[in-house]
C-alpha cells in the first residue's frame, strides 16, 4: 500500500524560510510524478509545485515562482519544496501528493494524483 510521510513546515514570520520534505513508500515502482498542494481559506487543493519522476523539470503555481523551489531525488522517491521569501498568505496546510503507474495529467491539478500524505502546517505571520 502506497503512503507519503511529509515532514518540515512549521511556524515563521514573513520573510523567513521552511523546508518541506515528502518520501513515498509501499511500492518498488517509482512515483509517475509527484506534487505538492496546499489547502486553507481561498486556497482549496491548489497546485504548488509538480514534478514527473522520470526526469524533466518541476513545474510552480505562479504565486511560487520566484519564491518556491522543488528538488527530487529520483531513486530515493523523496522531493523537498524549499520556500524562501514566505508571506502571510502562504499560511496553509501543506500536502504532498503522488501519482504511480500512469501521467495523470496536469501536474498542478489535483486531480492527476491519487495518494495524498497527511499534510504540514505552515504558518506565517506578518
Amino acid at each position: 500500500q502506497e503512503r507519503l510521510v511529509e515532514s518540515g513546515g512549521g511556524s515563521v514570520q514573513a520573510g523567513g524560510s521552511l523546508r518541506l520534505s515528502c518520501v513515498a513508500f509501499g511500492n518498488s515502482a517509482r512515483p509517475f510524478h509527484m506534487g505538492w498542494f496546499r489547502q486553507g481559506p481561498g486556497l482549496e487543493g491548489q497546485g504548488v509545485a509538480g514534478v514527473v519522476m522520470r526526469g524533466g523539470n518541476a513545474v510552480y503555481a505562479d504565486s511560487a515562482k520566484g519564491r518556491f523551489w522543488h528538488s527530487a531525488d529520483f531513486a530515493q522517491n523523496t522531493m523537498t519544496l524549499q520556500m524562501y521569501n514566505l508571506k502571510p498568505e502562504d499560511t496553509s496546510l501543506y500536502y504532498c501528493a503522488a501519482q504511480w503507474g500512469f501521467y495523470g495529467g496536469d501536474l498542478l491539478s489535483p486531480t492527476s494524483y491519487s495518494q495524498w500524505g497527511q499534510g504540514t502546517q505552515v504558518t506565517v505571520s506578518s
